[in-house]
């Protein structure tokens, strides 16, 4: 089946939105882009004749993980945003619920042994769901307060460790976070 895609401009606005009929196979779906890995297995979007390099940034809220993902190239520049992977069809959908996969890894925080300052940085030592890590944040990156109550945390290399209740750490840990977080 080939795609129908008409082009509409509101009166109010000079921009133009793509629009295509249901049952359509465009493989850049709602969004106007299509992705790919390429043989190097970077994640690729093709968009206005353009492959650029891009990964995926989730937005808020974290209780819907899936929706509202931002594609952004090199130097952190939107260049589409994914409302539900459904927006995508085919080869383009495959790509980048692997990509979302990969990107949503979280470690969840059971136990905090320690976070020390050195230099610039903050060691940290915990003991996580998936086992013992070792990561290191910026001295000013403090745990964030998620709407939920629990808190998250990213190291300097971008991986996410949350707290998503604080009230069942032990006391030690609980110290440790409460000083950080206020």
């Amino acid at each position: 089946m080939t795609a129908t895609a008409t082009l509409t401009a509101p009166a109010d606005s000079g921009r133009h939105t793509k629009r295509t009929e249901r049952g359509a196979s465009d493989e850049g779906g709602c969004t106007g882009v299509r992705i790919e890995r390429n043989a190097e297995g970077q994640l690729i979007a093709h968009k206005d004749g353009k492959a650029v390099p891009v990964r995926v940034v989730r937005c808020f809220p974290w209780t819907a993980p899936g929706k509202f993902v931002s594609l952004r190239d090199e130097q952190d520049h939107e260049i589409a945003l994914v409302r539900e992977a459904a927006e995508l069809h085919g080869a383009s959908r495959e790509a980048f619920e692997m990509a979302l996969a990969e990107a949503g890894f979280v470690f969840e925080i059971e136990r905090i042994d320690s976070a020390t300052e050195v230099y610039e940085v903050r060691h940290w030592k915990v003991r996580t769901r998936q086992g013992e890590r070792r990561f290191q944040t910026k001295l000013d990156e403090w745990p964030r307060e998620l709407p939920g109550g629990g808190f998250l945390v990213r190291d300097v290399s971008g991986d996410l460790y949350c707290v998503p209740d604080p009230e069942q750490l032990d006391p030690q840990s609980r110290r440790i976070l409460w000083a950080l977080a206020e």
